[in-house]
């Protein structure tokens, strides 16, 4: 166990090394001068050299990266232009909001996704079967922003029962909290339910088929006692991966909704550092996703040996 998990954050340092290469080469794609766009329109070619020189622009890009590299080892990811506050603090007052978004988002999911895909598996070609089935084609068909614009027309506009958009942090106020984090929750949790809706039925579907559930069924155990025994046990093993990994995109990829709700998390910091040419910032979040991608595929494989002994960590 020890050696696979330190074999895998090897393998994890080099994907993070990875991943900051691919950045910084697309970052010098972008075009446009991001220390003229940090300084606005009003500035003096003095305070311009001092940013460029301050910032390490003003070096060769091979020079640029290896500091960036170097700093980033040390857990400095750099200053961003426009406020001149480390970026790891940035980020690191921004992951909450996200976090608390993204996991309550998975818990809305699984609400509506778990009875929903076993008793669809269980009776399948029933009435409650195709009205799942919809239900998940619909969810896959329908962005999570379009849900989001329609909640906001109907439960904040026509309604008035929540508020259309702002952030208040859950230590802070938590009902407050709980009314500006449904309808975003709400928008990304039923795309994310319709996902794990068809991948529960399948699941659900392909153990009920094994010999050992006919065998059991043989035995004159109760189909309640034989779905709760011998079918979630198998066919929930293989959705753990599919929820972490659910939970780990939503973490990078929330930036439409918390955009279009005034969110205040990573997303929207992404949103707003591409806006303003902010490098670092931009370097700084893609890297703490990335991080946060891997950790979770971490803990996904050994959880995946701990939930079935059959499966080795190699």
């Amino acid at each position: 166990m020890t050696r696979f998990v330190l074999r895998r954050l090897l393998q994890s340092v080099v994907v993070l090394f990875g991943v900051t290469l691919v950045v910084f080469l697309l970052l010098q794609l972008v075009p446009g001068d991001p220390v003229r766009v940090a300084l606005g329109t009003r500035f003096d070619q003095q305070t311009y050299d001092a940013l460029r020189e301050r910032s390490g622009l003003d070096r060769p890009l091979v020079a640029q990266y290896l500091s960036y590299v170097g700093h980033a080892l040390t857990g400095d990811l750099g200053v961003s232009f426009r406020s001149g506050q480390p970026v790891t603090t940035i980020v690191l007052e921004r992951l909450p909001a996200t976090l608390s978004l993204a996991v309550t988002a998975v818990l809305l999911a699984l609400l509506v996704a778990f009875p929903l895909g076993v008793l669809s598996a269980v009776r399948s070609g029933s009435a409650l079967d195709h009205a799942a089935r919809v239900f998940s084609q619909f969810g896959v068909s329908v962005p999570d922003f379009w849900m989001g614009i329609m909640g906001i027309l109907l439960f904040a506009g026509v309604l008035g029962w929540l508020p259309p958009s702002g952030y208040v942090a859950l230590t802070e106020d938590p009902a407050r909290w709980a009314s500006h984090v449904v309808l975003p929750a709400t928008a990304v949790g039923l795309v994310t339910a319709s996902i794990l809706t068809r991948f529960i039925r399948s699941s659900v579907l392909e153990v009920l088929a094994e010999d050992y559930v006919r065998t059991a069924e043989a035995k004159g155990l109760r189909a309640r006692i034989v779905v709760v025994r011998h079918v979630l046990r198998n066919a929930l093993i293989p959705v753990v991966t599919v929820v972490a990994v659910q939970l780990a995109s939503l973490v990078g990829g929330v930036i439409v909704i918390e955009v279009l709700f005034a969110w205040p998390g990573v997303g929207r910091l992404t949103y707003d550092a591409v806006q303003a040419r902010d490098y670092p910032v931009l370097q700084g979040a893609v890297l703490f996703v990335a991080a946060l991608f891997l950790l979770m595929n971490l803990l996904v494989d050994v959880l995946y040996a701990r939930l079935d002994p059959r499966i080795g960590l190699r």
